[in-house]
């Protein structure tokens, strides 16, 4: 009871607009919440824009979902503590930080651009395994740093840019996770991917659902020893699509856990090398947002981390007009694979032979 006490007093304390409830009903709203028209007694789900279902079912881990307020879709990570849900919402001082990001990202690209151009030239002329072996090694740090700057420049890009098309869910990510299968076996680890037999067209961006899904795998092989596995299925419930991805990794710390969807705003510490700058993360339930869906992170059954990124299944009302503007690729026209995978694979696949 003590700790529940100070954990109420510390969201007062908090710069981001939180709120808690219980058995659905709001109990506590901080002073930035309440700007945002929100009061104690409110109906949690009638606020609900997206994850009526997976909120209900909630029972540990942290949760990435969608609130109507004030008209307005607003994103908000909701995880449960000692008996309350404790609500977390975006707020314009998150994008503030992410376009400071987008900024230095859009100047470090250009010297890089060069580099990696350089480096593939360097590859190309090179015939000593050796030398090549050190090329490569260079060439993956390169990738890395495309990788890192991509989340930089795009966390924040994410949220206003969307490109939908009609497509078959299944056709494409059977794709990404056929290629990825290949790429992560080099790893060390086994990735498995049960398929939904069906078709099911819906409207998906093709580009953020592969950097979406791309990224959940990057963060699973990084945490997964040598010899283990990744296992990965879609299924379908009514109007709702998961994606499920289970690895046999280590897990999520709680200390971790309470921070996962806001981790780019921590202050730097040390800790564990694998953990990134929480960006992907970002990119991922940016993702869940634009397909209608949530997305809900925990420690898996039996250990390792379970991820759950779900997709409404919405067909196309009326023709989209589309901008007859060239879509750039975020890459540079690099393999997104190898890109996205870049802090997890091995350097032999970076000698510009794959």
């Amino acid at each position: 009871m003590e700790e529940q006490k100070d954990m109420l007093s510390l969201l007062d304390m908090m710069v981001q607009p939180v709120f808690c409830a219980k058995e659905s009903k709001i109990t506590k709203v901080n002073a930035a919440a309440q700007q945002l028209f929100l009061s104690v007694g409110d109906d949690v789900t009638s606020l609900l824009l997206t994850g009526a279902e997976e909120y209900a079912e909630l029972t540990d881990g942290c949760l990435y979902l969608t609130l109507a307020l004030g008209g307005q879709p607003t994103g908000a990570s909701v995880r449960r503590m000692d008996g309350m849900d404790v609500f977390v919402l975006d707020s314009e001082s998150d994008s503030s930080a992410l376009r400071a990001m987008a900024l230095a990202a859009s100047e470090l690209r250009k010297p890089l651009s060069g580099v990696l151009s350089d480096a593939s030239a360097l590859l190309e002329s090179q015939e000593d395994p050796e030398t090549r072996q050190q090329l490569a090694q260079l060439n993956r740090g390169l990738y890395r740093m495309l990788r890192l700057l991509g989340n930089m420049s795009d966390a924040e890009h994410f949220a206003s840019h969307c490109r939908m098309e009609t497509a078959d869910v299944g056709s494409v990510l059977r794709d990404i996770f056929e290629k990825a299968r290949t790429l992560v076996e080099h790893a060390g680890i086994t990735l498995t991917y049960q398929d939904w037999q069906e078709s099911i067209y819906c409207l998906l961006d093709r580009s953020q659902l592969e950097r979406a899904v791309l990224n959940i795998l990057s963060n699973a092989v990084r945490f997964t020893p040598k010899g283990g596995q990744i296992i990965a299925g879609l299924t379908r419930r009514g109007r709702t699509l998961r994606l499920t991805i289970q690895d046999s990794g280590s897990g999520i710390a709680e200390e971790v856990m309470g921070n996962l969807f806001q981790r780019y705003l921590r202050q730097p510490g040390i800790e564990d090398s694998r953990f990134g700058l929480g960006l992907g993360i970002k990119l991922i339930h940016t993702t869940a947002l634009h397909h209608g869906g949530t997305l809900l992170i925990r420690q898996g059954d039996g250990g390792g981390t379970c991820v759950v990124l779900t997709m409404a299944i919405r067909q196309k009302e009326q023709p989209a007009l589309r901008s007859p503007v060239l879509k750039v690729d975020y890459t540079g026209g690099f393999d997104h694979s190898l890109v996205e995978l870049a802090d997890c694979l091995p350097a032999s696949l970076y000698d510009g032979t794959f």
